[in-house]
């Protein structure tokens, strides 16, 4: 007879093993149009037009060819992006991927064998500018105790 202790045990694994998981897919032969808005993981190899805004994770195939600007927590690229992507944690591209555009996260890789013709931020600049302001507090503090 099982516990109820381990059968609370045993749904919290599977509950993050699921959080892990491909949620959709768009497959190689697919062609979608219109705005992407989803929770957890997403994987797209076919051919997509339009917007995506997720706080989940957008992995992009090597067969996949993307005209779009794009918020999410974290981009995996293998693929083709046209477009501004914006990441919250992670933006990875990964060998053949191709980006054209803008891209933007505090986490960035590029692999050697990609094509990237855009500018990429790490950090926000009015970021750069509260971290020096709030620098040079501490340091007013520290003198003015001395």
């Amino acid at each position: 007879m099982v516990s109820t202790r381990n059968r609370f045990r045993q749904h919290g694994e599977i509950m993050k093993k699921r959080k892990n998981q491909i949620t959709a897919f768009l497959g190689r032969d697919t062609e979608f149009e219109g705005n992407l808005s989803f929770k957890g993981m997403v994987r797209i190899d076919g051919r997509f037009k339009g917007e995506i805004n997720t706080e989940g994770t957008l992995i992009v195939g090597e067969t996949a060819v993307i005209d779009s600007d794009i918020h999410a927590s974290n981009v995996i690229i293998s693929g083709e992006i046209r477009g501004h992507i914006v990441a919250g944690e992670k933006i990875e591209i990964l060998s053949p991927g191709q980006v054209f555009g803008d891209i933007e996260a505090p986490s960035v890789t590029i692999n050697s064998g990609v094509i990237f013709e855009g500018n990429c931020q790490t950090q926000k600049r009015n970021e750069v500018a509260n971290d020096k302001v709030a620098f040079l507090q501490k340091a007013a503090e520290t003198k003015n105790e001395g």
